[in-house]
């Protein structure tokens, strides 16, 4: 019997790594459910992760703390003795959006330490893993896969939040880095970029979007991206549907992305 394929998602209790847990779950595979306060809503998306049939484990992990970084990937071998795809999903935005001319430090140091410096790290602990895995697999056995959920803030500047941006372009040079890096091992890696989508964090400002999406068609396909659309991304990868890309971004933004006149 082939055992379960297994995933580990960042930031899975809630929004976009919450509908990536259960895409994935809902194609047989079996869950880490990282989270790094909410228990009560990573218990709920856990069990909504066996519920579809899979097995989940709820893991509370800070990725920006190297000692919890280490930890996360030990529970996942211990408890499931594999890893097949790692999503670097888990980000936060800045406390509060300032000027680039009044940012601080402060805010500075916090949000690369969660949306950079945390996934850059937690993926070398993976792919070491997974180099190990590659060289114990059959021949012919699937590859393990690497996903980072990276944001059209990678190259759309915000100036009252320049932190986030300058993570967010920095996460794109971290996929070409170890995508040129694990090539030889077969471990193929991607960058998914959602557009506006309906979460916690876009939801301060959800009148503002309504009337870029809705009003000035700021996205050619006039809705909010939802979390599952992502979902369905990174299951695509997960399916093996895209075995001849590596380093490849794909736009998730309802055409946000195209230059239009």
């Amino acid at each position: 019997m082939t055992a379960a394929r297994v995933a580990l998602v960042t930031g899975a209790s809630r929004g976009i790594g919450r509908g990536i847990a259960l895409a994935l779950a809902g194609a047989g595979h079996d869950v880490v459910v990282n989270y790094a306060n909410n228990r009560a809503a990573a218990e709920e998306v856990a069990g909504l992760v066996e519920a579809a049939g899979a097995s989940a484990h709820p893991v509370r992990a800070d990725i920006s703390v190297a000692e919890d970084r280490a930890r996360l990937v030990a529970e996942t071998f211990r408890r499931f003795g594999r890893l097949d795809l790692l999503v670097n999903n888990a980000g936060a935005g800045p406390r509060q959006r300032l000027d680039l001319l009044d940012a601080d430090e402060e805010s500075f140091d916090r949000t690369l330490g969660i949306n950079l410096k945390g996934p850059y790290f937690l993926t070398q602990l993976a792919a070491r893993r997974m180099i190990a895995q590659v060289e114990a697999a059959p021949a012919g056995a699937p590859r393990p896969k690497i996903v980072v959920i990276s944001s059209i803030s990678a190259y759309t500047a915000s100036t009252n939040r320049g932190e986030y941006c300058l993570a967010k372009a920095g996460l794109s040079m971290l996929v070409t880095l170890y995508a040129a890096r694990l090539a030889e091992h077969g471990i193929n890696v991607y960058e998914i970029r959602p557009g506006i989508i309906a979460t916690d964090m876009t939801g301060p400002v959800r009148e503002r979007y309504d009337e870029l999406i809705l009003e000035r068609g700021i996205t050619p396909i006039r809705r909010w991206g939802q979390p599952e659309d992502v979902g369905r991304a990174v299951l695509a990868i997960a399916e093996e549907l895209l075995p001849f890309s590596t380093g490849q971004v794909i736009d998730v933004d309802g055409g946000f992305h195209l230059r239009t006149l």
